[in-house]
């Protein structure tokens, strides 16, 4: 059979759309910080902010609406990853960085944390199938779900409320060799550590 234009979008399930307005909310949330960064105008730090949790809801509806139609496929599921690593791994980083984590430290820690959300993710899809064990679905995470990082977000829309970002982040900023740190981007460090641990277990529902 002829092969039509745009035949590969023709052939989206309505859970791929989904999947993929989570993936837009993501991006977007990323264009957010940086006109933040250039304009500092708080609303679009935090409507890049409020993007995240939209992701969050078609993320959770994308699962739902193919196991309700039966349209679940290897096609979804990668679909689900790349759409997870820009809305909950790329986004968050942006918007910390935007927020004012720029010390060169804070660069390595945000790095290592969209790091391991990719990770994270790519083991997932690699174990799917052996996690399931006799069953059709993943009765486990190893480490949290990198939708967990929504967490993240919450913290910066509570920091920027109480006007503690940029260069009044809490516990300040300081000075470790050549490069800055501040405290605050830690938590990302321990977000992206819980998503790559094999020891932790967390049930999916």
């Amino acid at each position: 059979m002829k092969q039509r234009h745009f035949s590969m979008l023709r052939d989206f399930h309505l859970a791929d759309w989904l999947t993929l307005a989570n993936a837009f909310c993501g991006v977007s949330a990323v264009f957010l910080a940086m006109l933040y960064a250039t304009s500092q105008d708080i609303r679009l730090l935090l409507l890049g902010c409020a993007l995240v949790p939209l992701a969050f809801v078609f993320d959770a509806l994308d699962g739902r609406v193919a196991r309700w139609r039966q349209s679940s496929s290897t096609l979804g599921r990668e679909l689900d990853s790349l759409a997870d690593v820009i809305s909950f791994g790329v986004a968050p980083a942006a918007l910390g960085f935007a927020a004012g984590l720029q010390g060169g430290w804070d660069w390595l820690v945000l790095g290592y944390f969209v790091c391991c959300g990719v990770s994270r993710l790519a083991r997932f899809n690699v174990t799917a199938e052996q996690l399931s064990g006799d069953g059709d679905k993943v009765k486990h995470f190893e480490g949290t779900p990198i939708p967990t990082s929504l967490a993240l977000v919450v913290v910066l829309v509570i920091a920027a409320d109480a006007g503690r970002i940029g260069g009044n982040f809490w516990f300040g900023a300081h000075r470790l060799g050549p490069w800055v740190l501040h405290p605050m981007v830690l938590m990302y460090a321990l977000s992206g550590s819980l998503m790559i641990s094999k020891t932790l277990r967390i049930p999916k529902w």
